[in-house]
């Protein structure tokens, strides 16, 4: 799809450039280019987990005329998405139905389209998970950011998700990572046993400081990406992630071969990974189930 003119990529991450991420965008940039999309440039703003600097950020590189907007979490979707509306945003990986980005997976917004993290069915699969490992009827919850759009969405999809489980499970929130102690430390006290980490670059940005306090407070955790789990977190259920860039290189290159992102369907994933960190099991006295180990892979 050479063509001689050079077409400018902006990448908004609400999380940090650790290696995990660094070689995930590379892994984009190298699907792109097998593409035929030689001719490309990339500006790359990273928020750091903090999703206040997203609105800024995406101002500059919508300033800077990039041709296509390429998001990974929501809060970075819908700072793009305010930021402008008639350049395409896809979001590679972030929670756009629910959330106002889209009106629906066939039929996204004028201007947004990607791949969403939070299918149907997933979150009662983490609750049973998280329960198999800490007991029927064990007290638990769910951690969610004040910043990310996503996070509403997901204790609603949790909560009704519990109810055939006959679970409650109790919301806790957080605005930065420096209160995650807080959080945590007000789980125990509550005698929460696990929690849900609601999606998100703030979390996924700071993991191993939520594994450790978690182990710390003796709590079990699960959360939707494999990292998290080879950072120290209990369980991980989720989309394996580096799908999600490469099918983020697909539309983006149909993007600049002409095809408007209204026509791109919002996909969602149909294939989950399944992590136990075998150490944080140990460190919090869990003896997971042989069932639950059958199914899958060993990190820790």
């Amino acid at each position: 799809m050479a063509s001689g003119k050079v077409r400018h990529i902006g990448v908004l991450d609400t999380a940090a450039p650790d290696p995990d991420r660094l070689a995930l965008w590379g892994l984009f940039q190298r699907s792109l280019s097998a593409l035929g999309n030689t001719d490309t440039s990339f500006e790359v703003r990273w928020a750091h987990g903090r999703t206040e600097w997203l609105a800024a950020l995406a101002d500059e590189l919508v300033k800077l005329g990039v041709d296509v907007l390429v998001t990974a979490g929501t809060p970075a979707a819908a700072a793009a998405s305010k930021a402008t509306s008639t350049i395409p945003v896809v979001m590679a990986t972030g929670v756009g139905l629910g959330t106002q980005l889209t009106d629906g997976a066939s039929k996204p917004n004028a201007n947004v389209t990607g791949f969403s993290d939070l299918p149907p069915g997933v979150s009662e699969k983490r609750l049973t998970l998280l329960q198999a490992m800490t007991g029927k009827g064990a007290p638990l919850a769910i951690l969610c950011d004040r910043g990310n759009p996503s996070s509403p969405l997901a204790l609603a999809e949790t909560r009704t998700a519990a109810q055939p489980l006959g679970i409650t499970v109790k919301d806790y929130w957080i605005a930065s990572a420096d209160e995650f102690g807080q959080a945590l430390a007000a789980m125990k006290a509550d005698g929460i046993r696990g929690f849900v980490v609601a999606p998100g670059g703030l979390f996924f940005a700071q993991r191993a400081a939520l594994a450790g306090l978690a182990i710390e407070n003796g709590l079990a955790t699960i959360t939707a990406r494999r990292e998290y789990a080879e950072a120290g977190c209990l369980m991980t259920y989720g989309a394996p992630i580096r799908e999600n860039y490469r099918q983020a290189a697909i539309y983006v290159s149909r993007i600049l071969g002409g095809v408007k992102p209204a026509d791109l369907p919002v996909d969602e994933p149909t294939e989950f990974d399944f992590v136990i960190n075998t150490a944080t099991a140990e460190a919090l006295g869990l003896t997971p189930p042989p069932e639950l180990l059958a199914k899958a892979v060993a990190v820790g």
